[in-house]
């Protein structure tokens, strides 16, 4: 299960993307309203994907986040994995330190296909995935 901080980075990521076709910037406020978050939430979030280049912002009056081409091709795993750290494909479904193949937890032979599959889906969903069925009224941020 992703962590609310992990969560609210997407939902983040995907109102910043909607704004792609567009070309337009957008300010916290407008993304806080659109995912019924806080400000310094999201603030918080978006600063740390900014400095790993997952997502752009320029300051100013004209200023906001938005996304480039290049970063509108980036997958979704790169989001998870700032958020959520690199092991996070790895760990244990019931959070023990030592869990392998060889030392498993009661759910391990059943999680661990789940856990790769996960991977794969946000390997293949890129950042312009997220926002296409939000764009013409198919999916929603907030519910």
């Amino acid at each position: 299960m992703l962590s609310i901080t992990c969560q609210t980075a997407i939902k983040a990521i995907t109102y910043i993307a909607s704004k792609y076709p567009e070309n337009k910037k957008v300010g916290l406020k407008e993304i806080a309203i659109h995912i019924n978050e806080s400000e310094h939430t999201i603030g918080k979030v978006l600063q740390k994907l900014s400095k790993l280049s997952l997502i752009s912002s320029h300051k100013g009056p004209k200023g906001g986040f938005f996304i480039s081409k290049t970063q509108h091709n980036l997958p979704l795993l790169l989001i998870v994995k700032a958020i959520e750290g690199d092991s996070y494909f790895e760990m244990c479904g019931l959070g023990l330190s030592k869990c392998s193949d060889k030392h498993p937890c009661p759910i391990h032979k059943d999680f661990k296909p789940v856990r790769e599959s996960f991977r794969k889906f946000c390997a293949k969903m890129t950042i312009g995935d997220l926002y296409s069925d939000l764009n013409v009224g198919n999916a929603f941020l907030i519910g």
